[in-house]
């Protein structure tokens, strides 16, 4: 579930992004409205065309109403901006005649660019987050492998196919399916990765982290033996 405030952040990085290619340059985010010292409001953005005109940014994640109109034009005034709103459209015709009447500009993107634009980018970041954890905890979690987990690690990693890898070990699909589940529910993989490719690369990296760890230990060696000579 996709609280609030995510998907709030999401459309304005998709707003923003959509304003830049508009031929906008976003000179400030999240600027304070101050009187006399007070602060009384946040505008989202501050934003100049190709004329030099700057704009007070208002972004709604949904329709825009009566009172967001009023509020977009009172916080651009204060701010001696010219006001500039960004939604999925009116949420009736008051707020679109109001617009019209105050001079607010209103760029209206469909309901599927910001649904489904914003669903994809935080699935992906989503997606990117989970990877990054778990390649994370592979790394920093000591795991002792035995000398079979080893081959078998090796062995997928060097191989292209899990049929490859299958006949380098000796044995048939289901039997390195097997395998990897057992390295999977000890946690040397990690269990949520589907698809050969992606165990295929843990493998590698499991590869890389022995070698470090292998070479880490060495120095380590070299430098005590040179400490005691001394």
């Amino acid at each position: 579930m996709v609280s609030p405030k995510r998907r709030w952040r999401s459309s304005e990085r998709i707003a923003l992004s959509f304003l830049e290619e508009l031929g906008y340059k976003v000179i400030e985010t999240r600027k304070k409205v101050k009187v006399e010292g007070i602060e009384i409001a946040e505008i989202d953005a501050v934003v100049e065309d190709s004329k030099g005109e700057k704009y007070a940014v208002e972004i709604k994640a949904g329709r825009i109403d009566v009172t967001g109109i009023r509020q977009a034009y009172v916080n651009a005034v204060v701010a001696g901006l010219k006001p500039l709103v960004i939604a999925k459209g009116f949420a009736d015709d008051s707020a679109a005649v109001l617009a019209d009447k105050l001079g607010v500009k209103v760029i209206q993107l469909s309901d599927y660019f910001l649904v489904e634009t914003e669903e994809l980018e935080l699935l992906i970041r989503s997606s990117i987050e989970e990877i990054l954890l778990e390649t994370l905890a592979m790394f920093i979690q000591p795991r002792t492998l035995s000398p079979e987990d080893k081959r078998i690690i090796k062995e997928i990693a060097s191989n292209p196919t899990i049929y490859d890898a299958a006949e380098s070990l000796g044995m048939d699909v289901r039997n390195i399916v097997r395998k990897i589940k057992q390295l999977q529910n000890k946690g040397i993989l990690p269990r949520k990765i589907k698809g050969y490719n992606r165990i295929r690369l843990y493998a590698s990296m499991l590869l890389l982290k022995q070698k470090l760890e292998e070479l880490t230990t060495m120095i380590r060696s070299v430098v005590v033996s040179e400490e005691s000579n001394e």
